[in-house]
């Protein structure tokens, strides 16, 4: 919200500087982004009437003008403004003056001519972005005047962040009221008087969607000049406020706008076809907007319509074929109440933001409608004349907010802001705020809340109002008193910040992404799964919720590898979400993504590009953390997204629970991605179950190791070779290791050589050589029974 400080001073009797008032705003929660001046600097700029004019002896497109600026004898000035004209008055920046730009004024000859200064357009003066002709000023401008005091050019614009919640003060009366409550003081700006009625021409109005729009007000002008100049004043007021000047209608709802905070709309009343009715659209109506853009409505889109059909996007932009014309005689006025949840969402929807649906999504006051609709007739009159007629009125006033009384209770007070706010003063913040207090001195008190005042429902709120504006450098600072105690740590769950550690000393690095995803690197990476489409997307690239971590690690792997980051080594805990908006899953799942270099570059060794058994050495890491990484298992299965021949299911005690594989070459190539990425995926759940730590007897006696060349068969996985190991060794066997596997010569085709090693050792005596091969014996036998796996000879 951008004020003036000028015109914050009319409505408000302040003797503070810019500076303060800027610091009592931020320190009462309205933080003040910037103070700028409201126009460049430039001097010797004066309120100038052209007199006379000549066409120049020697240029088609020149006029000698004679210029009058209060003194004895005109001024000679050179002109190629095409509204140049005898009458006009508009800025001269005379001989010795300065533009912005530092641009100084000097006597000089235009094809030959004498030229004693230059009159100006708006674009020259810095004010604007003009530059179709002179800055045209009101006819009653004092001749000679320095054009920065008739303008009121010295000013400063303070531009105020203000938090959705404070609707209530994106207007200068509201920021005015805010103001005069932290310096207490009150706005001086009185309630607009009703206009007089010079006709009884009323336009049907009705309400079809009267919970959504409970207030609909309108009023008939005829005769109004639409091609009527908006005067200066209003014009800098609204170019003050980022505002473009289009014209007195325009202008007058836009002033009335910042004025008040009640965003108005008119209507080309011949344009109109029928009643004027609030409803919902038709899902398929198409409407052309003031922008020149054609949007298609869906139902749940509130709009004005008439006979003909949609007029305007309620709250938020009116349409073309109603839109007010330099040639409109009669208007239809328009200042309503929506509420805020009809409107919140429907501009982004369509693309859209306008200061109008700015302020319905936030909230408007209901109570304003009335006042806007007499001022905004008021200056309409004034500026392009005109007679009213009285006001049409819809209302459901059931569906109308009704503020409950809040109680306040003192003690509550102190306890909530740790300070003792006089009850003196906590009576006089909420009455300076509008609020109306009723109880004894000590409270407990019941608070009327204004209508404006859409955020405050609860007690809790009255004691942030209290605290905004008792001052928040008031409140001491205090050590909390409440003891503080331990809280269990169950020794059965894995804490997230270990499994962070651990990532991170194997040379991961932890990556956040969005819980919204591409629909195509989703639909890329996890077909079987539907994802559940955003109401309000940030964007198309974010329109989706993930149902899987791997679509926001590749995306930020795409990233890191467009940066020239070859080796990239990404984990990510966080939210699945699966399934319709009714039976939403949201699972914490723990993923990762690797690429590259299995290790840094480093002179020791050759490198070499990281495999499927690097990421699952990781995980395996991961899972025995917990003390029971025995409980987990791989499982050779396929996966839409993952490589056929490298892809396997996570098991956790036979039940799946994750994933591990190497993307699939089809999908790496739609997303320009030429080297191997390995992805893993489990559910957290899984992995931080941990196994309750017991005491161990360590073994005063040697063990034995015996290690073993085996055939095995191709198609047969090592995890069923080491659970018949582990089954047919007992209790001797305390650890199994593989050290070596070979295929080629002196193995027979469809096998290969794996060596194990068995680590034997008994608790309570020494094995015997006899000990040893029974266990060795028992082993092979089972090997060769159960999977045809013979010892290589």
């Amino acid at each position: 919200m951008r004020i003036s400080a000028l015109w914050l001073r009319e409505l408000l009797p302040l003797e503070q500087s810019v500076d303060d008032i800027a610091h009592r705003l931020t320190m009462a929660g309205l933080e003040v982004d910037s103070i700028e001046p409201a126009a460049p600097a430039f001097s010797g700029v004066r309120v100038a009437e052209i007199r006379k004019c000549e066409p120049h002896p020697d240029a088609d497109r020149l006029q000698v003008c004679q210029v009058s600026v209060g003194e004895a004898e005109p001024l000679q000035i050179v002109c190629g403004a095409p509204n140049a004209r005898v009458g006009l008055k508009a800025p001269l920046a005379t001989v010795g003056g300065a533009l912005p730009g530092d641009f100084r004024i000097k006597k000089a000859k235009l094809r030959g001519v004498a030229s004693q200064g230059m009159l100006a357009s708006a674009r020259e003066l810095g004010l604007s972005d003009d530059a179709a002709g002179l800055l045209e000023l009101a006819e009653d401008a004092p001749v000679g005047a320095d054009l920065r005091d008739y303008l009121g050019l010295d000013d400063q614009i303070i531009d105020v962040d203000l938090t959705p919640n404070r609707g209530d003060c994106l207007s200068m009366l509201g920021i005015a009221r805010e103001l005069g409550a932290l310096l207490g003081t009150k706005p001086t700006a009185a309630a607009p008087a009703a206009v007089p009625v010079s006709h009884d021409h009323e336009h049907d109005v009705r309400l079809d969607a009267g919970d959504a729009c409970p207030r609909y007000l309108g009023r008939v002008i005829h005769g109004v000049d639409a091609a009527a100049a908006t005067p200066v004043w209003m014009q800098e007021r609204l170019r003050r406020a980022g505002i473009r000047s289009l014209g007195p209608v325009v202008d007058v709802t836009n002033y009335v706008m910042l004025e008040f905070g009640q965003p108005m709309h008119a209507f080309d009343l011949a344009r109109l076809q029928g009643a004027v009715r609030v409803r919902w659209a038709q899902g398929g109506e198409q409407l052309a907007l003031l922008n020149g853009e054609t949007i298609t409505l869906d139902d749940d889109s509130l709009v004005i319509a008439d006979d003909g059909g949609p007029l305007a996007l309620a709250g938020v932009m009116g349409g073309e074929p109603s839109a007010v014309s330099d040639v409109t005689r009669d208007i239809f006025l328009e200042s309503a109440f929506f509420a805020p949840t009809a409107i919140a969402g429907r501009a982004r929807r369509y693309g859209l933001h306008t200061d109008s649906s700015h302020r319905f999504e936030r909230g408007v006051d209901p109570a304003l409608a009335e006042q806007a609709i007499e001022r905004a007739a008021e200056l309409l009159m004034q500026i392009a004349g005109g007679e009213a007629g009285p006001v049409c009125r819809a209302e459901n006033s059931e569906q109308l907010p009704q503020p409950a009384p809040i109680t306040l209770r003192a003690p509550r007070v102190a306890q909530m802001l740790g300070a003792d706010v006089p009850n003196a003063d906590v009576v006089a913040i909420l009455g300076g705020l509008g609020m109306r207090v009723d109880g004894p001195g000590a409270g407990p008190w019941q608070v009327a809340v204004p209508s404006h005042r859409f955020d405050i429902g609860l007690e809790v709120d009255l004691i942030e109002e209290i605290a905004r504006v008792w001052g928040y450098d008031r409140i001491p600072s205090r050590r909390p008193s409440r003891p503080l105690q331990m809280l269990p740590q169950p020794e059965r769950h894995v804490p997230r910040r270990s499994i962070r550690q651990l990532l991170v000393a194997r040379g991961f690095q932890e990556a956040v992404t969005y819980s919204f995803v591409e629909p195509g690197l989703q639909e890329a990476l996890d077909p079987e799964h539907t994802a559940l489409p955003l109401a309000n997307p940030l964007s198309a690239d974010l329109s989706v919720m993930r149902t899987s971590l791997w679509p926001g690690l590749i995306a930020a792997l795409r990233r890191n590898r467009n940066r020239q980051h070859s080796r990239v080594r990404l984990f990510e805990m966080g939210l699945r979400f699966r399934g319709a908006l009714e039976t939403l899953e949201q699972t914490p799942m723990l993923g990762a993504v690797v690429t590259g270099a299995a290790g840094p570059e480093q002179w020791g060794e050759a490198g070499r590009s990281v495999d499927f058994f690097d990421l699952k050495g990781d995980l395996e890491a991961v899972l025995d953390l917990g003390g029971n990484g025995e409980d987990f298992s791989l499982r050779a299965a396929s996966h839409p997204a993952l490589h056929p021949g490298q892809s396997a299911e996570i098991l956790c005690r036979g039940e799946a629970v994750g994933w591990i594989g190497a993307l699939h070459p089809a999908t790496a190539a739609g997303l320009d991605i030429d080297d191997a990425v390995l992805l893993l995926e489990v559910e957290l759940a899984a992995v931080q179950q941990a196994m309750l730590p017991g005491f161990r007897r360590l073994s005063r006696f040697p063990s034995i190791r015996r290690d073993l060349a085996l055939l095995v068969p191709e198609a047969t996985p090592y995890a069923a070779v080491q659970d018949c190991v582990r089954a047919a060794a007992g209790n001797l066997l305390q650890d199994l290791m593989v050290f070596d596997v070979y295929q080629g010569r002196g193995v027979p085709e469809g096998q290969r050589s794996v060596g194990i090693g068995l680590i034997l050792q008994d608790l309570s005596r020494t094995l015997t050589d006899e000990d040893v091969d029974a266990a060795v014996a028992s082993v092979t036998g089972s090997l060769q029974r159960e999977l045809d796996i013979h010892l290589r000879g």
